[in-house]
């Protein structure tokens, strides 16, 4: 991806310190039916740019009494908003699509400062977010769509309806981007939402429920409280009136929620983490390859859930193959995230930064080889930078091979063949994703449905597809996001079976 073209970084730092300076003051709310609110909760907590290790704000994080009435707001408001026509619900996602675009420049700007995530990135975070607006606005209509299935003497057909208030609890990497991701498929379904975005990145979820409620979403349909996710987290995913939970982030934190859900019977949608492999054989378009495998892991600076982190290599190209992808590591580019250059930003947050450093150490006592970085970025220091990293010489029984880090870490593996490709790509309690390249169409259907991971991408990178289900398998998931499928979680099918009449109805007490 080529640089943002026009601005540089002193007139894009002048830019962010006024989007940000409407953040200082007093602390950040929620937003509880359509209104900012400070909430009843007195406990706040900074939030701290990556950028600098500065405070840019703080923020309020909601408590019980919070929780209840922004989940009561949603309870109350989905009535209506289940009795609006498809075609309202359309119109108004749409008119919030326009909103997001109009507003495009602010949140990719807050969202750089407030996550460290590139501005090469964030600039498009925006339009994907108003994209995923525009595409479930457009399936609101046939939402509630079902099937007929006539009997010999009875109609049956299903239709759909909304389950109801949902809770929303989305991550930090790429917040805004994924939160419309969530939001939009529920709101037209007709549920309505209470998010609780990720502490460490908590702004750009307030821009959003602006931009939804200016553009005229009812009051009450969508609702925000801030928080700490041990607390008001848990406080959300345990509240009776809430029929489901929609989260995204670490498998342990998913378990968490799984079981807090349980004496409720609340439906779960679990997007997890991944230790995704990338297959290159030696009959792949190695040009090609060699920039996927670059940057599958080090774009978003190795914090999604889709990198590949784990590069098997075939044994007959391991060395070569592994030497042009270290010299395109020593090439990247870390910096500021608003400087136009800049391929790789600050890590989220200083405890998630001491993670991945602490795997520099595990993999030198197990003795894998650091063939790239492996080392703080320290002449951008007091921002919580880090070198892009490459691991050599590893096994699948290391823990850099096998624990998800989730940073600009790769780590290399060798195979001979097929069968011990699907064997290391398969050793692991993940399955997301996996890419596999290769000239050899049969090897790629083979490897395809071999693999174990909810979705398989072959001769390509990350290539979302809308329509197409998002999730993943084992310790990676519950649950399919994209198209028809995100209806199948925010809604109940129901099946009705109407007689002709002509049917003999059994009778009992009718003896004569």
């Amino acid at each position: 991806m080529s640089p943002p073209s026009g601005g540089n970084l002193e007139a894009n730092l002048a830019k962010a310190r006024g989007f940000l300076e409407r953040f200082r003051g007093a602390p950040l709310g929620h937003f509880i039916a359509g209104k900012a609110v400070s909430g009843v909760g007195r406990e706040v907590f900074d939030n701290i740019s990556p950028v600098d290790a500065r405070v840019i704000n703080q923020v309020i994080s909601g408590d019980e009494q919070d929780v209840n009435a922004a989940a009561n707001a949603a309870e109350a408001a989905f009535p209506a908003w289940r009795a609006k026509t498809g075609d309202e619900r359309r119109a108004i996602l749409h008119r919030v699509a326009n909103a997001i675009e109009a507003r495009r420049e602010e949140i990719a700007f807050v969202e750089c400062m407030d996550t460290g995530q590139a501005l090469r990135f964030m600039n498009g975070a925006a339009l994907r977010g108003a994209e995923n607006f525009r595409f479930f606005a457009d399936r609101a209509p046939g939402a509630a769509d079902g099937l007929a299935l006539p009997a010999a003497e009875h109609l049956n057909y299903t239709t759909r309806q909304p389950i109801g208030p949902v809770a929303i609890i989305t991550p930090w990497n790429t917040p805004f981007m994924l939160s419309t991701w969530k939001i939009a498929p529920a709101l037209a379904a007709g549920c309505t939402i209470v998010h609780k975005p990720a502490e460490w990145s908590p702004l750009t979820a307030t821009l959003l429920a602006e931009i939804m409620t200016e553009a005229g979403v009812p009051a009450g349909v969508v609702n925000l409280v801030n928080g700490i996710g041990e607390r008001t987290g848990k406080l959300l995913t345990e509240h009776p009136a809430i029929r489901a939970t929609a989260f995204i982030g670490e498998s342990r934190t998913g378990s968490l929620i799984m079981s807090q859900g349980a004496p409720t019977l609340k439906r779960v949608h679990l997007e997890l983490g991944g230790k995704n492999p990338v297959i290159v054989f030696d009959d792949a378009d190695l040009d090609r390859a060699v920039d996927a495998v670059v940057f599958m892991i080090y774009s978003l600076n190795g914090e999604r859930c889709t990198s590949s982190s784990r590069l098997l290599v075939q044994r007959s190209i391991h060395d070569r193959f592994v030497e042009r992808v270290a010299e395109r590591v020593a090439r990247l580019k870390v910096g500021h995230p608003l400087d136009p250059a800049t391929e790789i930003g600050p890590l989220i947050h200083q405890r998630h930064l001491d993670k991945v450093m602490s795997y520099f150490k595990i993999a030198r006592e197990d003795g894998a080889q650091i063939k790239a970085g492996g080392a703080l970025a320290e002449n951008l220091k007091p921002g919580f930078y880090v070198q892009p990293t490459l691991f050599t010489n590893a096994n699948i029984n290391m823990r850099v091979a096998r624990e998800e880090i989730f940073g600009p870490v790769l780590t290399v593996l060798p195979f001979e063949n097929e069968a011990e490709a699907v064997k290391i790509a398969n050793d692991t309690p993940y399955g997301l994703t996996a890419y596999i390249w290769t000239g050899d169409s049969g090897r790629a259907l083979r490897m395809a449905h071999a693999v174990e991971a909810g979705m398989v991408w072959v001769n390509s990178e990350n290539n979302r597809h809308l329509p197409t289900p998002f999730g993943g398998m084992k310790a990676s998931g519950i649950g399919r996001d994209g198209g028809d499928y995100s209806f199948d979680f925010y809604m109940e099918t129901k099946n009705i079976c109407i007689a002709h009449g002509t049917h003999r109805v059994p009778k009992l007490g009718d003896a004569k």
